[in-house]
């Protein structure tokens, strides 16, 4: 993807991923999501602290060593989707300030290149937007260009995710699968 695409699928997943934590009933917070360690609050609270990251990251050109355990614990208080809102406005805007996908930063894992961090997050953001539809009871259905995008990032390490012990074994998509089918299945959920 160029980088008008990268910011544009971030962008809307992140935007899709809103509607959903806008949807979150007071009484499903604490109920369970396909990420069988995560409550609904605790999913939604891995993201907003993921955008919480990226301008650090981005824009100050932090380390992971200069931020240390800032974003750990709780990061949605009283308001969940204020700080969910409050956090997706923040990373978008750092992702899409001059020159920003054109940087390195340096991740969990060493140096990266910021636009490729950018489709890590969309993907990542797509495929959280699924577990929290499921996990809300809303609408599991995404936008093709989305889920096309997430696969197309996630396909090249997705061999390697099971091994890392944060996700489950891939599962065999049935031979008709769209898009957002395989991209789940290859992280080991069952749409």
């Amino acid at each position: 993807m160029n980088n008008d695409e990268i910011l544009r699928t971030h962008g809307e997943a992140l935007a899709l991923f809103g509607t959903r934590v806008h949807a979150v009933r007071e009484d499903q917070w604490d109920g369970p999501t396909p990420c069988t360690e995560w409550s609904v609050r605790a999913l939604v609270n891995h993201l907003t602290a993921e955008q919480l990251w990226v301008p650090r990251l981005v824009r100050d050109r932090a380390s992971i060593t200069d931020i240390g355990s800032e974003y750990d614990g709780d990061v949605l208080g009283d308001a969940p989707a204020g700080a969910w809102d409050r956090a997706a406005v923040a990373a978008v805007a750092a992702f899409a300030e001059r020159g920003a996908l054109d940087r390195t930063v340096q991740l969990s894992y060493g140096a990266s290149p910021a636009a490729a961090y950018c489709t890590q997050m969309m993907a990542d953001a797509v495929v959280h937007t699924w577990d929290l539809s499921r996990a809300i009871g809303a609408d599991e259905r995404l936008p093709g260009d989305l889920a096309t995008a997430a696969l197309r990032e996630v396909e090249p390490y997705a061999p390697g995710l099971s091994a890392s012990g944060l996700f489950a074994p891939a599962v065999e998509p049935p031979s008709d699968a769209d898009a957002l089918t395989r991209l789940l299945c290859l992280l080991g959920r069952r749409p």
